[in-house]
């Protein structure tokens, strides 16, 4: 009955170390992408630069199709070169890759080799901005330089691409980042002393601008009273010069008749003497110094009599030049 006992336990035992076993085994499989059943081919990529967010496990993608995982990250550093490289072995399922075959030809497999010389290259692509994780991209890209690593891995070595990301990344830290901080600190500082003279200096001004605004109004206000002052004046001004030329007409017409009468009177006096003087010179000799002397009187007479004539003429048409004279 011992025995039977003992050999019970064993069984148990056994049996609980086989399921561990198997649950082990199926935790590998799930959870380290293995495959007991399939091929892999496996093969390194170097890399130089930093592999930050890149973790065993990460996918193996070809322009988004995954075609296998990262296995393992190392550091290989060179004192000789006092370089350090970042050797990432990669698995490739050859169950993602169907090689297309013409007609009639034989099968066969992804032949690594073969495609690094057509262009084959590896590298590094976000997946997530948020959380930093990376995964290796493979695609073809003609022309690119195949830089190698022989000495670094016994395995079939993809060269890298540096993609898009990494040139950005490259570029943003070449930026001189402290420089453009210091630059943005001083902008913002000059900004700030600007806005404080502001302050200090604009109220002033404005308040002159002001001042001067309400001056400016009130010598406007100033001058429009002067000028509808000086305007009521000329106003009056000109009635008074309208009034005073009626009453010169007036008086220029009156005094004209007067001195028409009077130039009237003159000429008839005149021709009176000329008469008197004519039946004077008939009793007088012709051969006579007083006949010459007559005579030059008359003449002179004559002369005055039809200037006497004359000015009357004028007067009569225009009696303002008692006051303004001939216009020269």
């Amino acid at each position: 009955m011992a025995n039977e006992s003992g050999i019970g336990k064993q069984t148990v035992v056994g049996a609980f170390v086989v399921g561990g076993l198997a649950l082990a085994l199926g935790a590998i499989i799930f959870f380290g992408n293995v495959s007991l059943f399939s091929k892999s081919s496996r093969a390194v990529i170097v890399f130089q630069d930093s592999v930050s967010g890149l973790s065993v496990g990460a996918p193996v993608t070809f322009r988004g199709v995954r075609v296998g995982s990262v296995d393992s990250l190392t550091l290989r550093y060179d004192p000789a070169s006092l370089h350090a490289y970042i050797p990432v072995n990669i698995s490739l399922d050859p169950k993602q890759v169907h090689m297309m075959q013409e007609a009639g030809s034989s099968s066969h497999g992804l032949d690594l080799t073969d495609a690094i010389a057509h262009g084959l290259r590896a590298e590094q692509n976000v997946q997530s901005f948020v959380t930093g994780t990376v995964n290796i991209n493979l695609d073809f890209y003609p022309g690119s330089p195949a830089v190698l690593h022989p000495h670094v891995s016994d395995l079939t070595e993809i060269p890298t691409h540096v993609s898009a990301i990494q040139k950005i990344k490259e570029s943003l830290q070449d930026l001189p980042l402290k420089e453009l901080s210091d630059n943005a600190n001083e902008a913002v500082l000059s900004i700030r002393e600007v806005a404080q003279k502001l302050d200090v200096d604009v109220p002033p001004l404005v308040a002159s601008l002001r001042q001067s605004s309400q001056d400016s109004q009130e010598t406007l206000r100033a001058a429009t009273r002067a000028i509808n002052d000086l305007q009521g004046k000329l106003d009056t001004t000109l009635v008074n010069m309208d009034r005073l030329m009626r009453t010169s007409n007036a008086q220029l017409e009156a005094r004209g008749a007067d001195l028409h009468q009077t130039l009237s009177s003159a000429t008839n006096a005149t021709d009176q003497a000329r008469k008197t003087l004519e039946s004077v010179q008939g009793m007088l000799s012709p051969r006579s110094s007083d006949r010459d002397n007559l005579d030059s009187a008359l003449r002179d007479i004559a002369a005055a009599a039809a200037s006497l004539r004359g000015f009357a003429s004028d007067v009569e048409r225009n009696p303002q030049l008692l006051l303004m004279g001939r216009q020269r």
